[in-house]
């Protein structure tokens, strides 16, 4: 696949694309005998799973560190895995944080809906009364 082929199956602009494999987040990608990117499967596995990661707001440090150790073989295997949970831990305390403020933004939310309701039947009342 060209760069821009790629570039529309995973919403990442070529520049960031290219980005990702300067800085060693994507190992290097075949290119055709013009010199051109030419992503294959493999290829295309690591932007995908450079896309999740970052999502989920994994560092680009991290994945560096993750990156080159997949690399040099199954030996890091313990020290890519060490990585990924730590990842994971510091993800789960983002989700944690996050969900306690969607928590307290509902309560805020329901304390307007409580307001807005009374005010209703305040004019509801208000009409009969007049009317």
């Amino acid at each position: 696949m060209t760069i821009t082929e790629v570039s529309k199956k995973y919403g990442i602009s070529p520049d960031t694309l290219r980005y990702y494999e300067r800085i060693g987040l994507i190992p290097a990608v075949p290119r055709n005998r013009s010199g051109i990117r030419d992503y294959d499967e493999a290829a295309c596995g690591w932007v995908e799973l450079m896309k999740c990661m970052r999502a989920a707001g994994v560092q680009i440090d991290a994945l560096i560190d993750y990156v080159a150790l997949c690399q040099q073989g199954d030996g890091t295997a313990a020290q890519r895995k060490a990585i990924l949970v730590e990842q994971r831990r510091q993800l789960a305390d983002r989700m944690a944080d996050m969900q306690r403020s969607l928590d307290r933004l509902d309560e805020k939310i329901a304390q307007y809906e409580e307001v807005l309701l009374r005010r209703e039947r305040e004019l509801t009342q208000m009409s009969r009364e007049q009317g």
